[in-house]
């Protein structure tokens, strides 16, 4: 008993569950990439944080190290005269393990309105604090250098700031970037969207001075129509700008000053080594100064002219490069009508549906935004043409070695193509395009007592019209000259399967038949169609549809036949079997498909080789395969495009996938979303020899700008996609169109001609600076203007604003108030 000792023995229990805390944390830590996370409060880090105003952390710091604005009692701009320079700015680093942390050094007597501390990298470092009135540097010593950039800037602190009042800036919501992560220069975006560069000079590596200097309009100063909201990098000379009040851009800018670096002598490069020798002796000067003891004397009151400060000459020019929409802030919200385009040409006709007319943005970007379900067009012609149902516009070169100047801008279509229908006969009517009207086609070869026509399209580069019947294919020259006909008749059997329709690639057609077969032809050097051979797979029949592609960026990476050698390019041929598969053969070769994927028909979110079909799955019924590009002018893809008996339209985009570890990867294609719902589709009225299914899909190529896909029938519709969205189904502003071609004339400049109705061929446009990747044709207006509210007037058909404009104001002159005459 003697040897007891009740503190020791009080104390093992302690040790015991402290070491057993040690070893769980040492597990976790080992289990997990990363630590517990914990909570400070900002008095256990420094008790002078009673009122902390903002923080962000430092670059150049091996531990997690933040600099803070804070003050130790609350600001308040009417005891100024009092609390004029209370804030400080402290710079604290943390350590992780000890949970423990260091003040590393503090500046005091800051001005009261500072309210953002912006990290710096190199070669300028440490940080940039902001404030309504002034901007303020501080380096890793401490050392301060400030501008003031507004007359107040002397007025509300005492702190020793450069005299830049001129200015006249409101740094309030500023947002600042650097320039590059090399560059010793800063961008200056303010809340009314005005650009400035904030400049320092540097000694060794060390800041002695800083000035801001305005960028020029011309130079592209008010490229931003309204302040930001955030800016981060992302490449040399560009600069993403996000903003809530407008558009975010993409900004990017140049500098005559970097083309002079690329071109300094070895004279120069000498100097630089010398100048780099007297930056190590400035770094040893900074070291000794760092770790002095010494502190930094209170400063004087003084404000030093920025004419001091050399500047540089002011060489930047900003420009936007892309943007995104931003139809906020939405304020005002109000439901019309269109009116008309034109009230006395009776040519253009009048929109249709409903619109949703909305304010947004604010400032210089403030305007209005127009919402809509549907494609008005902009009718530029009409033409009366009795009985016609469908066309085809037609660029021919005349060009004798076959290279059609390599189509020079698609050149301008020569000729239309009509089938009519009346009474029960069918003709096919070829006409001229001109600037005025359109004639038909005299003292030619091509018959209109030929039939109806399923298909027009050229081959041989622009020199080789083909025309597509139901029994046979006629070939003819720019002018009409019949070259060849092909007909259907199997020389064996004797059968003549009629042609349901047709895909071209050149120099290939595919002609899917009403037997269920196809035929693949091959136009040669003359331009002659020949038989393209098949193998016994596809000798069985059973296709119900089908569809060219040439695939000239290798989308699918689908191999060729390496005993095949051909110069007739990627072309891939796309089949819907009747079982509801998907084969793909790479032409000329029709031995053996190189993809075949079973179960399209039951519409798998992934379609993909192996996929199994079940029995108790319901297939939907297709009836039409179209793989084409959509995009705009700045990106295009290919798209897998199913129709369904009922209208359903069905998307699937091919991607590649790996093979397990390996590199190799197989072609895979996965289901869009389509949220549009499919309209009631009345069949098309048909005479009773003619073929009983709806118009087909067309593919249209830079219909302005897009390769876009039309959906005739009694509720029309184009697939439209852009760069920065999926394929979205956007209704045609008319109750029926009953086909639809690409037209190029110089009237109607890579715009459509369409059949809203039998006997009137409308020639048209999409409808200028209409965007379309919301899956709403949408409108931007900018009025420069903030509007306050809109509403719609009925009676009238039009809009009514109400907007506010900032003018000019000077107080009237008053005998009893003798202080306004200082205003």
């Amino acid at each position: 008993m003697d040897d007891y000792d009740s503190d020791v023995d009080n104390e093992e229990p302690k040790d015991s569950k402290s070491t057993e805390k040690k070893e769980e944390e040492v597990k976790q830590a080992t289990t997990t990439p990363y630590g517990a996370s914990f909570v400070l409060s900002t008095l256990a880090l420094d008790p002078s944080l009673l009122h902390p105003v903002h923080l962000a952390f430092l670059y150049e710091y091996r531990d997690p190290t933040f600099g803070v604005l804070s003050s130790q009692v609350a600001s308040s701009i009417s005891l100024l005269h009092e609390r004029r320079d209370i804030l400080s700015y402290t710079v604290i680093t943390l350590d992780m393990e000890q949970r423990a942390s260091t003040a590393l050094l503090s500046v005091t007597n800051l001005p009261y309105d500072l309210f953002a501390v912006v990290p710096l990298r190199l070669p300028i470092g440490g940080s940039l604090l902001i404030g309504g009135n002034e901007i303020i540097h501080v380096d890793q010593a401490g050392k301060t250098n400030g501008a003031a950039v507004n007359e107040f800037g002397r007025k509300s602190t005492s702190f020793p700031l450069a005299d830049q009042s001129d200015l006249e800036f409101r740094l309030e919501g500023c947002v600042i970037e650097q320039l590059g992560h090399d560059s010793s220069e800063l961008l200056l975006m303010m809340n009314n969207g005005e650009l400035a560069i904030v400049g320092f000079k540097i000694d060794g590596r060390s800041v002695s001075g800083l000035s801001i200097r305005r960028v020029p309009e011309s130079n592209g100063g008010f490229a931003l129509l309204a302040g930001p909201s955030c800016a981060s990098l992302i490449g040399r000379g560009r600069m993403f700008v996000g903003s809530e009040d407008a558009d975010s851009v993409v900004l990017g800018w140049s500098r005559k000053l970097d083309k002079l670096k690329r071109q300094r002598s070895i004279a120069e490069l000498d100097a630089d080594e010398e100048l780099e020798i007297t930056d190590m002796e400035d770094d040893i000067d900074d070291d000794d100064d760092l770790y002095s003891g010494a502190k930094a004397e209170a400063k004087a009151v003084e404000l030093v002219p920025s004419s001091e400060i050399p500047d540089q000459v002011d060489d930047y020019r900003f420009r936007v490069h892309d943007c995104l929409d931003n139809f906020g802030p939405m304020r005002s919200i109000a439901l019309g009508k269109p009116s008309p385009r034109s009230s006395t040409d009776s040519r253009h006709k009048k929109a249709t549906g409903l619109e949703l007319l909305v304010t947004s943005g604010r400032s210089r970007a403030g305007g209005l935004t127009t919402f809509r379900r549907q494609i008005n067009p902009r009718v530029l012609e009409q033409h009366l043409v009795p009985n016609v149902s469908r066309l085809w516009s037609v660029a021919v070169s005349k060009s004798s070695d076959g290279q059609a100047n390599d189509r020079q801008s698609e050149e301008l279509d020569n000729y239309i193509i009509t089938s009519t229908h009346s009474d029960g006969e069918q003709r096919s009517t070829a006409y001229t395009l001109t600037s005025k009207d359109i004639k038909e086609v005299q003292d030619t070869e091509f018959d209109p007592e030929a039939g109806a026509t399923i298909d027009v399209e050229t081959l041989s580069n622009g020199t080789r019209i083909v025309q597509v019947l139901a029994s046979e294919l006629r070939t003819f020259d720019p002018d009409f000259s019949l070259a060849q006909i092909f007909p259907m008749t199997d020389e064996a059997t004797g059968d003549e399967p009629r042609i349901l329709s047709a895909s071209f690639s050149d120099p290939f057609v595919l002609l899917i038949r009403d037997d269920e077969s196809i035929m693949v032809l091959r136009a040669d050097e003359s331009g002659d169609l020949d038989e393209v051979e098949q193998g016994d797979s596809l000798k069985l029949k059973g296709f119900r549809a089908g569809s060219l592609y040439e695939d000239a960026n290798d989308v699918f990476r689908l191999e060729a036949d390496a005993e095949i050698e051909d110069d007739a390019g990627n072309v891939l041929m796309f089949l819907l079997t009747g079982t509801g598969g998907l084969q793909i053969y790479r032409l000329p070769s029709l031995e053996q498909a190189v993809y075949q994927a079973d179960g399209l028909a039951l519409l798998p979110p992934f379609l993909t080789p192996d996929f199994t079909v079940r029995r108790t799955q319901a297939k939907e019924d297709l009836t039409e395969l179209l793989v084409t590009d959509l995009g705009d002018a700045f990106h295009k893809a290919p798209y897998l495009i199913l129709r369904s008996a009922t209208n359903d339209v069905i998307i699937y985009q091919p991607f590649q996938a790996p093979i397990g570890d390996t590199r190799d990867t197989i072609l895979h294609f996965l289901k869009m979303p389509n949220p549009s719902a499919s309209k009631t589709h009345r069949p098309m009225s048909y005479e009773d020899d003619e073929d009983p299914r709806q118009e087909p899909m067309r593919a249209i190529h830079d219909l302005n700008g897009y390769n876009t896909i039309f959906l005739p029938g009694d509720a029309p519709t184009f697939i439209i996609k852009s760069a920065s969205s999926p394929p979205q189904l956007i209704s045609f502003g008319e109750d029926s169109v009953q086909s639809l071609s690409r037209l190029n004339t110089s009237v109607c400049d890579r715009g459509f001609a369409y059949i809203d109705q039998p006997g009137k061929i409308i020639f048209a446009k999409l409808p200028a600076d209409c965007h379309y990747h919301t899956g709403w044709v949408t409108r931007k207006t900018t009025l420069g203007e903030d509007v306050h509210a809109i509403d719609y007037h009925e009676p009238s058909r039009s809009y009514v604003l109400g907007i506010s404009q900032k003018v000019d104001f000077k107080l009237p002159e008053d005998e009893t108030h003798p202080g306004w005459n200082a205003e």
